[in-house]
């Protein structure tokens, strides 16, 4: 694939743009066993993509297919290109990752669900619109684990009842907890297989108590990182990736 063809697919703008970076000398390409990238000003230069890295404006960049990435997402910021009161979580993202060519109307890495202004933690976003399918299906009950802490005391009784099932409030389907473990006395782990509007925080209220802080903590056979602060991301890596895409 040609440079600027292979720089358009990674998000770094339309081709004429691309082309414009490798005539200044912008873009650098690692050659295999050699840690120091090589500048490539002919933007019409074929590479092989597979195992690609680049460095664009002094920083590197991996030859990815499908963007997989990895956001620990912070309270107070919204998963929406148009927020409507709080920052986008797509801020937090470097430009080539919201400007990545797509088939679709909307360009870039989308969220894989999403998760409420004040709530924290694990958020899988990309481009592949099956893999977003997949994981959101709920035909595929890939189990999502939320840490809750609760207003009031938390009993055993409410945590049966939200194992056994609850009705929620405007909605007549009962909705039951896969997994339900008590960490404090006003805190629990919850794990759901299946996503409706606000879902934990309504089920919490539909057993008397209220939801005053929330962090996803998994999805799927993912946990969030330790050492991923809130607001950073990563790449998700290849066995991660494969483990997250047996469980959908």
């Amino acid at each position: 694939m040609q440079l600027q063809d292979i720089l358009y697919s990674q998000g770094f703008g339309t081709r004429r743009v691309c082309a414009g970076l490798t005539q200044q000398g912008l873009v650098a390409v690692y050659e295999p066993g050699n840690d120091v990238p090589m500048v490539c000003d002919d933007a019409t230069y074929d590479f092989e993509e597979t195992g690609l890295r680049l460095r664009v404006q002094g920083v590197d960049w991996p030859y990815q297919a499908k963007a997989y990435i990895l956001l620990h997402k912070p309270a107070g910021t919204e998963c929406s290109q148009k927020p409507s009161s709080y920052p986008s979580i797509y801020t937090l993202l470097p430009a080539a990752l919201r400007q990545r060519p797509s088939k679709s109307n909307v360009q870039g890495v989308q969220a894989v669900g999403r998760l409420d202004q004040d709530t924290t933690g694990l958020l899988i976003l990309t481009d592949d619109g099956p893999f977003i399918h997949r994981l959101n299906s709920p035909k595929r009950h890939v189990p999502k684990v939320y840490d809750v802490t609760a207003k009031h005391e938390v009993t055993e009784a409410q945590l049966k009842q939200l194992t056994d099932g609850v009705v929620l409030h405007d909605d007549n389907e009962t909705v039951r907890a896969a997994a339900v473990e008590q960490t404090g006395s006003h805190t629990f782990k919850l794990t759901l297989t299946e996503g409706k509007y606000h879902q934990v925080k309504r089920m919490v209220a539909a057993v008397s108590n209220r939801v005053e802080g929330l962090h996803r903590s998994r999805v799927g056979t993912l946990d969030l990182p330790t050492d991923l602060a809130p607001g950073q991301w990563r790449w998700l890596t290849t066995e991660e990736l494969s483990q997250l895409t047996a469980t959908s």
